[in-house]
């Protein structure tokens, strides 16, 4: 058992228990707590985005939960701050499925000054991540009504027609709502595949990939290469820098309300 920060070494590793997830048990916590039809309803939900039964992310979150205190490093003590509720999965937990959490030290960051991260990035997704202490900022870059564009590259599976760029500029049908307007550019074809850069400000869980999805291209991988005006091509995979003042002073000015910073300002038509 690991009792200080001092004892945790980058590249530890963690391992929780296993716990499958049967039909009954979905059924039962989607009747107590999220009575929705493609939680309870095997063919009702088959017309649904889940395309059938499906746990409630509330129950997938709450599994997570009771798997994370089976391996965490720190024996009885709380789980406070650990990110557990930042966990997000890629498809939805079905009957049947086992899950389980593994856990890795990928670096330590002392806790004063403690960081936290601008947004999040989802399990399959790469690319640029900022961590800051600045609460201020934070709002600033993550709320909607900013409108800070956070640009994707996307390579995609087919090759968008112009009315589907045009789809994906002006707002995507999802489960969740319309999406905002959005910047759509194709950089790139290759066979079978396109890369397309996309521009949000909306901060929604998986957006660009359901966008894409609703519109029939897939995404077969995907990196954020831009945070409003902060882009940064040389940084590699697992590397990070602080900011500089200037670079700090430019995201502060993006995020000022301005008609410049909406998409419909700069939404090339490729």
């Amino acid at each position: 058992m690991i009792e200080w920060f001092d004892d945790l070494k980058v590249g530890m590793k963690f391992k929780s228990d296993e716990i499958t997830v049967s039909k009954e048990g979905i059924l039962r916590f989607a009747s107590e707590f999220d009575p929705q039809p493609f939680h309870l309803d095997e063919e009702a939900a088959k017309n649904t985005v889940f395309k059938g039964l499906a746990a409630s992310g509330w129950h997938t979150a709450a599994i997570a939960m009771r798997l994370a205190t089976s391996c965490r490093p720190f024996g009885p003590h709380p789980l406070l701050g650990a990110g557990v509720d930042d966990l997000r999965w890629p498809k939805p937990v079905r009957p049947g499925d086992t899950l389980h959490l593994e856990g890795e030290v990928v670096e330590l960051v002392p806790s004063t000054p403690r960081v936290f991260p601008v947004g999040r990035l989802d399990f399959d997704t790469e690319g640029l991540l900022l961590l800051t202490n600045d609460g201020e900022l934070t709002q600033l870059l993550t709320h909607p009504s900013f409108g800070v564009v956070k640009t994707y590259l996307a390579e995609v599976d087919g090759d968008p027609s112009p009315g589907t760029r045009r789809r994906l500029r002006e707002g995507v049908e999802l489960d969740d709502g319309l999406t905002a307007p959005a910047r759509v550019k194709v950089v790139q074809r290759r066979g079978d595949t396109a890369a397309v850069e996309i521009g949000i400000h909306e901060g929604r869980n998986r957006q660009v990939r359901r966008m894409c999805e609703a519109v029939g291209h897939p995404v077969l991988r995907l990196v954020r290469t831009r945070i409003g005006p902060l882009h940064d091509g040389k940084l590699k995979p697992g590397d990070w820098r602080p900011l500089s003042a200037g670079e700090v002073r430019r995201l502060y000015e993006a995020a000022t309300p301005s008609d410049d910073n909406s998409p419909e300002a700069e939404n090339p038509s490729g």
